[in-house]
């Protein structure tokens, strides 16, 4: 047994705080050499349980101190929180062990107000010294044992709160900091700009807020991998904090979106030297799975006090000109202003009137006839989109359809246009019109759409089409876009025989190689080359050339926008199979469509030429 143990044994012993036998029990005993020896045996055996029980506690450090505050006792425990054996503490002050300097009078006083006038150390926490000067935080509770004796004997029992304080700070970072990059959170970052902005107003000077969201993240994601993207949004942060002030300030706002803050800017042309530092990050290419890659992004710019008084007013007017600027392409930047403002309050209202004008049955379709060039005679129909609100004019599908793609809303509204337009082809041939088909436009928010070619099949069984009933005209950059998932579904239908055209051909990332690659069965001619085609020979060349690649591919060919008798003569020297156009007829509601298949209603006279 060690020297400390011994002598808490003797100081139990004499004091017998534990099971030393009552008055009672030592009378019943006397006399009796066997029951003194059972009782003597069964005191020690509870002197062992209680040093047992101290050393049991591996996470609860405890120490026993005599009255001049010197250790007699030192668990394990206390030697792994505070760094000495018990070897080491053995007979050493409290004070010179783990007590530090500032609290040093304090504990001495507190321990002699207990055992000179019976005044508790209450309960609580505390940061006491670890042998290499570090505070290590406890909760710590003391006990007096032989109390009012000439031999008092306290009992500290501290709990390592380590592991707490640590969660708590992590939880704390967590609430206010970015886990991968370690900057700023949003909510962090608006209370910081708060203040940048309250010592601008104090200067007299303004502050430049920029809003960075980096274009087509999502692909880099998917094509290299989620580590990667962390690798990216890691260095961009390392870049743009390297171009800041002591000053500024910086935040990652959500997934790839950054916010930077520049306060003191005390003339007009900083702004534009201060945006442009930021787009300066961005010229170099980032080292990303072993290759060098290009990366742009979006920049949206507001100004404190001219774009806003608070910071949330502020990071908001910059969101808005960032999302605007994400509209015109890659790699734009644009500043935020009055007009900004009042079209996004327009374009938010016009939202909510399309959701109540769909609900209303404001929308409706317009059919525009394909005409064979050669016989005049009308064999498809396009199927157009437009709305009539009940109050107001009619509202263009050039400003109602991209806002219907940005609300999401375009997903309902495809649904209706899908169920319309096999609705009113089923009708038109239970009458027995002449027609072959309607075409309807999908778009590539339709397309991404997982059950989009399910819900057409449900759509052409509910009102029992097939495939040459039904038409689809796709962009071509709907399906350079296009993933495996969308161009497996359209190869289906081009087998089952439906006809899929690329609309507005020639004005995206054309490519005739494209051709052979998608499942398509006809080409639009955009209206940009008919309408100059007789005047302008490359216009011509072009046009013709698609109408001969068209043809050798076996594929058919519709030019758009046909309004004079000019383009239809080109158009019918190149032997283009069907035009479309207000030369011929507008756009026709159904009833005047029902009038001209039966005869009742006919087209202009250069039809039948």
């Amino acid at each position: 047994m060690s020297g400390r143990e011994s002598r808490l044994m003797r100081w139990l012993r004499r004091s017998r705080p534990l099971a030393s036998p009552r008055q009672g029990e030592r009378e019943a005993v006397s006399g009796q050499p066997g029951e003194v020896e059972r009782v003597r045996r069964q005191y020690l055996e509870s002197e062992l349980r209680f040093r047992a029980l101290l050393e049991s506690l591996p996470k609860v450090a405890v120490q026993g101190y005599d009255r001049d505050r010197r250790v007699i006792y030192w668990n394990e425990a206390s030697a792994r929180l505070y760094g000495y054996s018990a070897e080491e503490a053995q007979g050493r002050q409290l004070e010179d062990l783990i007590i530090p300097d500032f609290m040093r009078e304090g504990v001495i006083g507190a321990h002699r107000a207990w055992v000179e006038e019976g005044r508790e150390i209450p309960a609580e926490e505390l940061e006491l010294r670890h042998r290499s000067g570090e505070l290590v935080p406890v909760f710590s509770h003391h006990v007096m044992l032989n109390e009012h004796t000439d031999e008092p004997l306290m009992f500290c029992v501290d709990v390592d709160l380590s592991d707490q304080k640590r969660a708590h700070r992590e939880l704390d970072f967590a609430k206010r900091f970015d886990r991968l990059t370690h900057l700023p959170n949003r909510e962090t970052f608006e209370q910081q700009l708060a203040m940048a902005m309250e010592d601008s107003r104090q200067q007299g000077a303004a502050l430049v807020l920029v809003y960075l969201d980096i274009d087509h993240f999502v692909d880099i994601n998917d094509a290299l991998g989620y580590q990667q993207g962390d690798q990216l949004l890691i260095q961009l942060a390392t870049r743009l904090g390297a171009r800041l002030r002591a000053s500024d300030i910086m935040s990652r706002a959500s997934s790839d979106e950054f916010l930077m803050a520049f306060p003191g800017v005390h003339h007009q042309e900083d702004i534009s030297r201060l945006v442009l530092k930021v787009q300066e990050v961005l010229r170099s290419p980032f080292p990303l799975d072993g290759k060098s890659r290009k990366v742009t992004a979006c920049l949206g710019v507001s100004v404190f006090p001219a774009n806003g008084e608070s910071a949330g007013e502020l990071i908001r007017n910059a969101d808005v000109a960032k999302n605007r600027a994400k509209l015109n392409g890659r790699g734009q930047v644009l500043y935020f202003d009055q007009k900004l403002h009042d079209e996004l309050l327009y374009q938010h209202r016009l939202s909510d009137r399309l959701e109540q004008g769909l609900e209303a049955g404001e929308l409706t379709l317009y059919y525009q006839p394909q005409v064979s060039a050669a016989s005049g005679r009308v064999e498809n129909l396009e199927a157009l989109l437009r709305w009539f609100p009940r109050e107001g004019d009619p509202v263009s599908p050039a400003e109602f359809i991209p806002l219907a793609e940005r609300s999401g809303l375009i997903h309902r509204i495809g649904d209706w246009v899908m169920e319309e337009a096999c609705r009113q082809r089923a009708v038109w041939r239970e009458a027995g019109l002449p027609l072959e088909r309607i075409d309807i436009n999908f778009s590539g928010s339709q397309m991404n759409r997982a059950d989009l070619f399910e819900r057409l099949d449900t759509c052409l069984e509910l009102h029992g089409l097939g495939p040459r009933d039904i038409g689809i005209e796709l962009t071509e950059n709907v399906l350079i876009e296009a993933d495996e998932r969308v161009l497996d579904g359209l190869r289906r239908l081009y087998h089952r025989g439906f006809r899929i055209a690329i609309d507005d051909f020639g004005t995206g990332y054309s490519s005739l190689s494209y051709l052979k690659r998608f499942p398509v069965t006809a080409l639009k001619i955009d209206r940009s080359f008919v309408r100059d085609a007789p005047s302008q020979p490359e216009d011509r060349a072009i046009m013709e050339a698609t109408v001969f690649i068209g043809h050798r591919l076996g594929l058919e060919v519709v030019a758009e926008g046909v309004e004079n008798a000019e383009q239809l003569t080109l158009l019918r020297e190149m032997r283009c199979d069907l035009v479309q156009g207000f030369y011929f007829f507008a756009p026709l509601g159904a009833p005047e469509v029902e009038r001209l298949l039966a005869g009742m209603l006919t087209g202009h006279p250069g039809l039948s030429s």
